[in-house]
């Protein structure tokens, strides 16, 4: 791509982004603090990646992205998973009608432009399989017929990590339908006495809607634009296949701690995921700090850990990072 290609390319990107800031200011009139994830909620809105968020109760995972829906004007269901959930209590069922003796579709929750899974995985395999078939296929047959899902579809999965009893590990196999995994920490003192005075004032926090669906959908065809050079495509690469064949990269010292490596899908996402990275900062092109950036959100829940790396206390961040600081920059 020539020069002046990508030139066009970043001055299509700076007009097509600029729904972005509105939609983070309404966002921020609810949500103290929390930058990182809403940044990765907005990139998997624009890459049309699942998003699985993992952290504690009470740290406006469900309000970020209900607020996310208001001001992007998407329909919002919010679905609570309990071990006692059916596959139809998500999907739908067929109803029968008494009065013409017939069968009706009665569509479920899975039925909106983003959908909130919380705490994932209290519910039982058979749930788990039939949300994550809808995000993959998009779409859910209810009886004999096929229903497609609205456009766009995203699904925000949160687990809780602290609680153990009562649940249900998603598989990895599972979990890899995911494009993201975000760590959602606690927020800093000075951000919790803004949320205590913020949230006990007794007046309501009103948003506007700033974008529309259709805002989205051009993003994405500019995101699927933004170059990105042959030697970046290339690190992507090793990055990947550093995971799975740690010695035959120079990181012997990992081949112990990694079970299994990140699977073709993750090498989709981190291409897809820097783009849009570069697209919300107005760039036409990607650098090797895009992949940087997003690469852990990519990685962390496809990198599979020995029992010898969890004896030892070592994180898959650890490994990532120690990916990074050894595969060569382009």
């Amino acid at each position: 791509m020539s020069e002046e290609t990508i030139r066009e390319v970043t001055e299509k990107v700076k007009k097509h982004n600029q729904f972005i800031d509105g939609v983070m200011m309404e966002i921020r009139k609810v949500i103290v603090g929390q930058r990182y994830m809403l940044d990765r909620l907005m990139i998997g809105m624009i890459t049309g990646g699942h998003v699985l968020m993992e952290g504690v109760p009470g740290l406006a995972k469900t309000l970020s992205v209900n607020t996310m829906a208001n001001t992007l004007d998407m329909s919002f269901k919010r679905i609570q998973f309990t071990p006692d959930l059916l596959p139809a209590d998500i999907l739908g069922t067929l109803i029968y009608n008494q009065k013409d003796g017939t069968f009706e579709p009665k569509k479920g929750p899975v039925f909106a432009n983003l959908v909130l899974a919380d705490e994932i995985n209290r519910a039982p395999a058979k749930v788990q399989s039939a949300l994550l078939e809808a995000m993959q296929e998009k779409q859910v047959t209810i009886g004999d017929t096929t229903y497609p899902l609205p456009k766009p579809f995203l699904v925000l999965a949160t687990q809780n990590p602290i609680e153990q009893e009562g649940t249900y590990r998603l598989p990895e196999a599972q979990v890899d339908r995911f494009m993201l995994k975000l760590n959602v920490g606690y927020p800093s003192k000075a951000e919790e006495r803004d949320i205590m005075d913020r949230f006990t004032s007794g007046g309501k926090i009103e948003t506007n809607t700033m974008a529309t669906p259709q805002d989205v959908f051009t993003a994405r065809e500019v995101v699927g634009e933004i170059y990105v050079d042959d030697r970046i495509r290339d690190y992507i690469i090793e990055l990947i296949f550093a995971t799975r064949e740690p010695a035959n990269h120079g990181l012997a010292k990992l081949t112990e701690l990694i079970d299994f490596g990140a699977s073709p899908r993750a090498s989709i996402a981190l291409l897809n995921a820097a783009r849009a990275h570069a697209f919300i900062r107005g760039r036409g092109y990607v650098i090797p700090e895009d992949v940087k950036a997003i690469g852990f959100d990519i990685l962390r829940h496809r990198v599979g850990l020995t029992f010898e790396a969890e004896a030892e206390n070592v994180t898959s961040e650890e490994v990532i990072q120690t990916l990074f600081d050894e595969v060569e920059v382009p």
